[in-house]
């Protein structure tokens, strides 16, 4: 075997949603990349295809989120919402989710967000994020398979081999990232576990084509549960025409997955669909399990976890996958500030917790949804779960604790990680406030992109000039702007009550649209005030 010896910034080990998402990210903030995929290339099969409000943001911020909606299933499943519960497509219907917590897509969240649900499935989404990375100068490399690696206190050796011609060549990196799914070699391999509680059911997820136009009539549901002798399972529509998935529930115990063979799989579909004749063209078959398991860390070393190598939870209220999403964005402009010099590498030891506790309390959200599905087959259902929470708290509503996060001494954060109403706490989200920029109008959240921000209320002049001042003897990129004056317009007033600041106020925002500190007032010294918060935030 020849070996050829390259460094890369970061080695990203996987190409699903959440490595491709860490590399985006990653090549947004102009950090080199170079990601391997042990597969061939992108998987064919639908998978995952709720991509929701919060993700959606973060498709906003890096100019992806009209790519996103032109794509085809977005197009034709942008009018679907409602989930529903029969004996089969054709049959009688039993129920539809109309539970407080479920916010449908057809919830109007403009108060809340500048962007919205999209339907678009897996197999469409990936390749448009990966195009954008690469033009972003991301570095993909497919078939190929780590195969160890080690690491110091300097950085990671990595072994890559090139699965059709088995050569291995060894890649150094300061850093490496695992997205290599829910078995993920690397995580075993640093020893870190899984906790949670576990396995939740297994299914079959069935890729078909069949005409059910007929039975589908003008309804556009987004999934339909069906409860009849022959199947348990969900029906999803692809194109509301000819494309379908079917989730089938299977006893690994007691059936090998290789059983279901494609007449089988006909079988099913058909009792799905309450049509005993119907012609179905199975286009794929893939056995996957339902679980819930956070990973007792989310990094050792210079090595950390994104995706279903740090989280797994079943698909009700399509948590998982979007929750990489986020995973990536958080580390991405940590990576990539610690990289440029900006920020001390302690700033890296926030990533874990900040996501751990966020995703473990996600997890538990999405198995209790889970187990709350079957009700809606129920002649007169129980109320739901109260452990439950809105959908729009799931979203939006986390809070983060870190030495990345500053709080001030009146404003300790709320027990937990939920937090239905945070009004700019630090720690959460930056709320989404209706704002003029140079005559346009935006959201406040499009300011949050890149760098971090210092945004002072219309009468913080003080704190616009010290932000200035400590940003260049910290030697920092820091975007720093004030509310009322042509080049950042507030005319309803709604920016300072929605951050929990005065109008001599101040808040930073990190460049993940997270609060980072706030000032509800004007201080005597801001210079030496933001010299401290910057140094904290920076890790130095």
């Amino acid at each position: 075997m020849s070996e050829k010896q390259q460094h890369t910034p970061v080695l990203v080990v996987g190409a699903g949603l959440a490595g491709l998402s860490t590399a985006l990210f990653l090549s947004w903030h102009e950090v080199p990349c170079v990601v391997v995929e042990r597969h061939r290339g992108m998987s064919p099969h639908p998978r995952a295809r709720g991509i929701n409000p919060r993700a959606m943001e973060l498709m906003r911020a890096v100019g992806l989120e009209q790519d996103v909606r032109a794509t085809e299933s977005a197009r034709a499943l942008a009018g679907n919402s409602g989930v529903l519960a029969a004996q089969s497509l054709a049959g009688h219907q039993l129920g539809a989710l109309h539970e407080q917590y479920f916010m449908d897509v057809r919830t109007d969240l403009s108060a809340l967000s500048p962007t919205g649900w999209c339907l678009c499935h897996q197999d469409e989404f990936e390749p448009v994020i990966r195009r954008r990375a690469e033009q972003l100068g991301a570095h993909f490399e497919y078939f190929t398979e780590l195969e160890s690696f080690e690491q110091t206190t300097d950085g990671v050796t990595a072994r890559l081999r090139d699965r059709d011609s088995g050569t291995v060549r060894t890649v150094t990196a300061d850093y490496l990232v695992a997205a290599d799914g829910p078995n993920s070699p690397v995580r075993r391999a640093l020893g870190i576990g899984f906790e949670g509680p576990g396995t939740t059911g297994h299914f079959l997820n069935i890729h078909f084509e069949a005409d059910l136009a007929e039975q589908l009539g003008d309804r556009r549901f987004i999934m339909c549960y069906t409860f009849n002798d022959t199947v348990r399972g969900a029906l999803m529509p692809l194109d509301n025409s000819r494309r379908w998935l079917l989730h089938v529930v299977f006893d690994p115990a007691a059936e090998d997955p290789a059983s279901f063979g494609e007449e089988r799989c006909r079988e099913l579909v058909r009792a799905a669909a309450g049509v005993p004749e119907l012609e179905v063209k199975v286009l794929g078959v893939i056995p996957w399990e339902a679980a819930g398991r956070t990973a007792t860390a989310f990094a050792s070393g210079r090595v950390f976890l994104v995706g279903d190598a740090a989280h797994v939870m079943p698909p009700s209220g399509a948590f998982g996958s979007n929750t990489g999403v986020q995973d990536a964005h958080n580390l991405a402009w940590k990576m990539a500030a610690v990289l440029r010099g900006e920020a001390g590498p302690g700033l890296l030891d926030s990533y874990d917790p900040e996501r751990r506790p966020v995703c473990a309390a996600t997890v538990e959200q999405a198995v209790l949804r889970s187990k709350d599905r079957p009700r809606l087959a129920e002649k007169e259902p129980a109320p739901a779960n109260p452990a439950i929470h809105a959908d729009t708290e799931i979203w939006f509503g986390w809070q983060y604790r870190s030495a990345a996060v500053l709080h001030g001494t009146d404003e300790a954060p709320a027990e937990g990680v939920w937090n239905a109403d945070p009004h700019g706490l630090p720690g959460t989200r930056a709320p989404h406030v209706v704002l003029t920029r140079e005559g346009q109008e935006i959201s406040a959240l499009d300011l949050f992109t890149r760098t971090p921000v210092l945004l002072a209320g219309p009468d913080g002049e003080a704190w616009e000039k010290a932000a200035q001042a400590a940003a260049g003897r910290a030697g920092l990129t820091l975007e720093v702007l004030r509310l009322g004056g042509s080049a950042l317009g507030d005319a309803s007033g709604a920016w300072g009550p929605a951050y929990g600041v005065g109008a001599d106020g101040a808040v930073l925002v990190r460049p993940d649209g997270v609060v980072a500190w706030r000032s509800p007032a004007s201080k005597d010294d801001p210079e030496a005030v933001l010299d401290d918060v910057l140094k904290a935030l920076l890790a130095r």
